[in-house]
């Protein structure tokens, strides 16, 4: 989410410092003082765009540019590294908040040997061959080898998961203990119609190519077209009727499957399309060797990928790269266009919006979204233990999950060190508001007070961590009220529509909203598309 930014360095019993709300202190349940906060999403500047930004009309600086990209997450990073691999090095990107990288971003926490920890996505599952863009970033990182050979020290290590179930951790997620004969039945029927779907080639990461492969089925027609009918028939339906409509009612399938969609889209199984729900299951390969994962999760990315673009200048040897600096207006100035931030006025030939879709409307009078995009609210928070809670079952993994929660559980910042286990812990403990409408969920997300949310986090942690209370020395909380586009009934029809949609000349769309799923991959595919129409507009 581009209306977002990074709290800087937070410190083990400190005030949060620069960009971050004031220090709260509360006490636990059972009496231990746990310190921490909100820290500041930039929601006053994001809430200024929405409202109306007048454009200041003192004297501000003047520049020129071939290409400004607006927002600076995966897909107006992905922008910027095509533009610059394919020899337009001419451009500037500008980032609303204090740092780039979008719902990749993460905190420094000093007291902790500068550990970082995630605010938002957390690994990279590994790219198989259609992932090309994806893979291609790899190798230029030193992550993949000439060979095909993945650096073992960002696969994350085992144990990679576990699940809390029946009063005890037991190693992988799913949720089969104690599972009756008919439950398992019913998970052999499930995963055969993920073979059957996976193997039709119409779901894929990035899911372009599995578009691509649907419509021409459809073009097709028969066996191929009656088969492409049926994915779109899976999108008319939410994930909950259509489970229902073939009986599929054991209630770990559905926490699995709705475990699924939760992680991926902040979305509910009353949410979610089916088809979105297929995706998840059926896009990526059933035997995968990653993920790829570091304790400060994506923002290893876009902070090796940050160091690269900031090498060189613009062509007046200015950087390109500029965190605080949102764009109060867009507007067409010949056969280019003019972009006003609270400092400067840039004029360029060609722009890529690379910031959520809904807020081009609000800087761009003319511009009009063709689709409803619904936006998941989440809650993400840091959590530093003084020392590891009592444990029960599987040894402590990289994600940690407690079946029957509405969390989505923790990750471990600390699972890819190596050494001595250090004695005190932090955890990322994630959670998709759900159970509401959006709007509703992002009121929740706003005005419940950060005790109220603490005390719901111990009591989330406490199923399966009894003393989780007396471990706490800090909880430090990001509320992201428009974190991803969610996949609701109808999305291959936004995407379509999307496609097609031009609201300008020259004004090129590089956003995961494209595809209605935020995700890496997603991101990046529509950055080096947006990237390669730029070079040929320009040429």
């Amino acid at each position: 989410m581009q209306c977002a930014a990074q709290a800087a360095a937070l410190t083990i019993g400190a005030p949060l410092v620069a960009q971050a709300a004031p220090a709260l202190v509360g006490l636990a349940p059972k009496g231990r003082v746990i310190g921490g906060g909100f820290v500041d999403d930039d929601a006053a500047a994001g809430h200024a765009l929405r409202d109306g930004v007048t454009v200041p009309t003192g004297p501000r600086t003047e520049r020129a540019v071939s290409v400004a990209i607006v927002g600076g997450g995966i897909g107006g990073l992905s922008a910027a590294w095509r533009l610059d691999a394919r020899g337009l090095t001419d451009w500037t990107l500008l980032e609303l908040g204090t740092q780039l990288g979008g719902n990749a971003r993460s905190a420094e926490y000093p007291g902790l040997d500068g550990l970082r920890a995630p605010w938002g996505a957390h690994y990279l599952p590994v790219p198989d061959a259609s992932a090309v863009h994806v893979r291609e970033l790899c190798r230029e990182l030193g992550l993949l080898s000439p060979a095909g050979e993945w650096d073992e020290t960002v696969l994350c290590h085992a144990p990679q998961e576990r699940l809390w179930q029946h009063g005890r951790w037991r190693e992988g997620l799913d949720p089969l203990d104690a599972a009756t004969a008919a439950e398992r039945r019913q998970f052999a029927q499930f995963e055969s119609l993920v073979a059957e779907w996976r193997a039709s080639g119409m779901f894929s990461v990035p899911s372009a190519q599995g578009h691509a492969v649907r419509e021409e089925a459809r073009r097709q027609g028969g066996a191929a077209g009656r088969r492409a009918a049926e994915v779109d028939a899976l999108d008319r339906l939410t994930a909950d009727q259509w489970l229902r409509s073939l009986r599929l009612d054991a209630p770990a399938l559905r926490w699995w499957v709705e475990y699924g969609t939760r992680d991926d889209y902040g979305a509910s199984l009353q949410q979610a399309s089916a088809w979105a729900a297929m995706h998840y299951f059926a896009a990526r390969g059933d035997e995968e060797q990653g993920p790829l994962t570091w304790p400060e999760g994506n923002d290893y990315l876009v902070r090796a990928l940050t160091r690269r673009l900031a090498r060189r200048g613009d062509a007046r040897g200015r950087a390109r790269l500029q965190s605080s600096s949102p764009v109060l207006h867009l507007t067409r100035r010949g056969t280019g266009w003019l972009l006003d931030t609270p400092r400067e006025r840039i004029i360029a030939e060609a722009v890529v919006w690379a910031a959520p879709l809904f807020v081009l409307p609000r800087v761009l009078r003319s511009a009009v979204l063709p689709v409803r995009i619904e936006y998941a609210p989440w809650m993400v928070a840091n959590l530093v233990l003084d020392r590891p809670p009592a444990e029960r079952g599987a040894p402590m993994a990289w994600d940690n999950v407690i079946y029957g929660s509405s969390a989505l559980g923790y990750v471990n910042a600390q699972h890819q060190q190596l050494g001595t286990p250090q004695t005190t812990q932090l955890w990322t403990w994630y959670h998709a508001l759900t159970d509401r409408p959006a709007l509703a969920a992002r009121q929740q997300l706003r005005d419940t007070p950060w005790s109220a949310w603490r005390d719901h986090i111990i009591a989330d942690l406490q199923r399966a961590h009894p003393d989780i209370a007396q471990r706490l020395v800090r909880i430090d909380i990001r509320r992201w009220g428009h974190a991803m586009a969610r996949p609701v009934p109808g999305a291959l029809a936004r995407v379509q529509a999307l496609r097609e949609w031009e609201p300008g000349p020259r004004l090129f769309m590089a956003h995961a909203d494209l595809s209605n799923l935020s995700l890496f991959e997603e991101a990046q595919w529509h950055g080096v598309a947006a990237a390669d129409r730029v070079v040929r507009a320009l040429q």
